[in-house]
This record gives structure tokens, sequence and C-alpha cells, in this order.
């Protein structure tokens, strides 16, 4: 049949060298080995693109960890002043309002080191100008007790104090002088950075949340806008109550050491106050400790018991009574989550770590609590639990009684 006679819609003979069975053994055309080669370039710089972002943060966080601590701390105290600014914001501008909050801070701050810094000179004046009438004290009551004859001669031969040993210690903590200076300088450059963040963050809060949500779509907007005021008003909650409570705390002691007639009786009560409620998990520890060395080297040592009896009596008011009505609202976070969280802080980040833990993970349960979906427990969940945690011999009976038969509930 010619080509003119060939039936119309019959297909027209391979032509020479058509590819028709190659492709059918599963050889590679041009086209295909193209793609091909697109998708390997294309993956070999996905690969490239993804380690070098991961080098970039790398180095960033190696080079620069000092200042995003620095950013995350200002970040936190502008966080913790919103309440107070926002409150003096309606009635004055924002950035005013912030100055008006961070010195007012500031002036605090230093009226408590004002109050503090003589006390802890003449307390460490006291307490190494007893060390000797101490250790004496001390040695007597061991031979009376025990029956020995030490004496401090005695005691400074047997740890081998010579002078030489004496003399080389020295030189080595005078060796670390200059590291110490080097410590200070920089510390207080931080302490000026973190104030020079803190009122640029707060001052532009509003016009900062803005931004962060405008770079999300508009169907994403409402999970940020609503971390964003969680996080804002657990962390400003938590800072109001600690406030209160170190309120509370620094005014209970301070009567009680006054009443007793103790020296110093106001820093001592603002000490315990405020380390026992801003220093993570051993603050309260911390916060006992000073003043009842303090009463213990006074002329009256029965105060440095009736200071430690008195604040263990106050740490179970609190912790029983004042402390949940306070914090409750601010901060609903169960007391181990809190310790864990705390714990986990500061191995990550140091004290600075631990203030922020408690609020961090208010927030995240909060979050979770908002966005997570919960189901009730079923009873063949309860039936089957049980079964599995059953003695052998309660099973068989209770299979011969058909008492774990329990519908499975529908889906």
């Amino acid at each position: 049949m010619s080509e003119h006679q060939r039936p119309s819609g019959a297909p027209l003979p391979d032509p020479p060298g058509d590819h028709r069975l190659d492709r059918a053994q599963g050889a590679a055309t041009p086209d295909s080995i193209a793609l091909q080669t697109r998708s390997v370039w294309r993956a070999a710089w996905t690969v490239v693109g993804v380690g070098l972002i991961v080098f970039i943060f790398i180095f960033i966080f190696s080079k620069g960890g000092s200042l995003i601590f620095t950013l995350v701390i200002s970040a936190f105290l502008a966080v913790a002043m919103e309440p107070a600014v926002r409150k003096l914001a309606e009635h004055m501008k924002r950035p005013f309002a912030t100055a008006v909050v961070l010195t007012g801070t500031l002036v605090a701050f230093a009226g408590f080191l004002a109050a503090f810094g003589g006390l802890l000179v003449n307390e460490l004046e006291l307490l190494i100008s007893s060390i000797p009438s101490a250790l004496e004290s001390a040695i007597e009551w061991v031979n009376a007790t025990f029956g020995t004859e030490y004496s401090p001669d005695s005691l400074i031969d047997q740890l081998e104090l010579t002078p030489g040993k004496i003399a080389s210690w020295a030189s080595q903590l005078s060796g670390g002088v200059l590291a110490v200076i080097a410590s200070v300088v920089g510390g207080v450059f931080n302490f000026f950075a973190i104030l020079l963040f803190t009122v640029y963050i707060s001052g532009s809060m509003p016009q900062l949340r803005d931004w962060v949500a405008g770079l999300f779509p508009p169907q994403r907007q409402s999970v940020v806008l609503t971390v964003w005021s969680v996080f804002v008003t657990k962390v400003g909650g938590y800072v109001t109550a600690r406030v209160i409570m170190a309120t509370c705390s620094a005014t209970a002691h301070s009567i009680f050491m006054l009443a007793i007639g103790m020296d110093y009786w106001l820093a001592l009560g603002l000490w315990v106050g405020i380390v026992s409620q801003f220093v993570p998990t051993i603050g309260t520890y911390i916060a006992v400790t000073l003043p009842a060395l303090v009463g213990l080297t006074s002329d009256q040592p029965i105060d440095g018991l009736l200071i430690t009896a008195f604040a263990i009596g106050y740490q179970q008011f609190e912790n029983l009574i004042l402390d949940p009505r306070v914090s409750a609202k601010a901060v609903d976070v169960h007391p181990g989550v809190s310790f864990a969280s705390v714990l986990l802080g500061v191995q990550l980040f140091g004290a600075a770590g631990g203030l922020l833990a408690v609020p961090v993970a208010a927030t995240l349960s909060t979050i979770v609590e908002l966005y997570a979906k919960r189901y009730e427990i079923s009873p063949h969940a309860e039936a089957t639990a049980a079964r599995a945690s059953a003695p052998k011999q309660d099973k068989a009976d209770a299979d011969d009684d058909g008492g774990w038969d329990t519908p499975a509930p529908e889906e």
C-alpha cells in the first residue's frame, strides 16, 4: 500500500533512526540527561547553601556571642519594664516613660548598693579580725570535747604553712590583678551597653511588635501576636510578682531584726528580700546566710540563731500562703517545671538564664495550652492499661468473668 493509499488515522511508520526502541529499553534521551544534570546541580547547590548558612550561624554565635547575650538581656529588661512603661505612656510620650522607669530602677538599685556597701566592708573587717579568736575558741572546744591537745602553732606546722609557701600564694594572687581589672572594665562596658539597648528596645516596643508580625502572612499573624502578648504578660507578671514578694520579705525581716536589736537591720532586710526572690533556686539560702553570720559574730550570738529560725518560719509562710496568691495569676508554672527550667537555664546561659527560665517556661506552657489539642481518657484505654499491669491470675479470672471486655471507642 502506498503512502497515498494509507487509511486515515493509521500510524506513520517509524522514520529512520527512531529512538522508540531505545526508549522502550530504558535508554536516556538528551532531554532526560539534561534534566538529571540540572537535578544533581540543584541538590549540590542546596547542600552548599545549607552548609554555608550553618557556618555563618556558627561564626556569628562564636564571635558575637557576647553581643547576642547582651541583646537578649536587654530585651528581657525591656519586656519586664513594659507594664510600667505602658501605664506611664498613657500620660507622656513613650521615650520619656521609658527614661522615667529606667531612672527610677537605677536610683533604687544605687540606694541598695549604698546601704549594703558600707555593711559589706564593715562586716568583712569584723569577720577577718574575729578569725583568730574564733579559731582559738574552736580549738579549745575540740580539746575539751575529745581530750586532744591541739594548739594553733601545731596546726600551722601540720598544714606546712611556711613563709615561702605563703609568699608563693601571694605572688600567684597578685598575677591576676590585671585580669580582675580587665573583667571589671568589661563588666562596666557591658552594663552601659545593656542600658542603651534596653532604652532602644523599650522605646520602640510597639513598632518592633508590628515589624515582627509583618514578617508573617495574615493567616499566621494572630499566632505571632498571641505569642508576643503572652510572653510580655508572663515576663511582666513574673517581675511584678517578684517585686511584691521581695518587698514583703524585706519588710518582715527588717522589722524582726529591728525588734531583736540587730545592727544594719535595714540593709540586711533589703539583702534578704532581694536576693531570696531574684536569685533562682538557692537565693533563699544565700540571703539568710549573711544576716546569720552577722548575728553570730555580734555581741549577742543568739541573734544569728533567732534570725535563722525566723527566716525558716517565714519561708514556710511564703511558700504555703503568700507565694501561691501572688504568683498564681502572674506565672502559673508547676514547681517541678519551674525548678527544672531554672537548672536548665543556669546550665545553658548562667545566672541570666536562670532569671529568664521561669517566664519562658510559663510562656511555652501557655502556648501549648492554647494550641495543643487534648483528648479525654477513654474507658477502653483505662481498661487496657489495668489489664496490662494486673497479675496473671487476676487476668485469667477477669477473662472468665468477662470483666476485661471493654468495647473500643468508635472512631
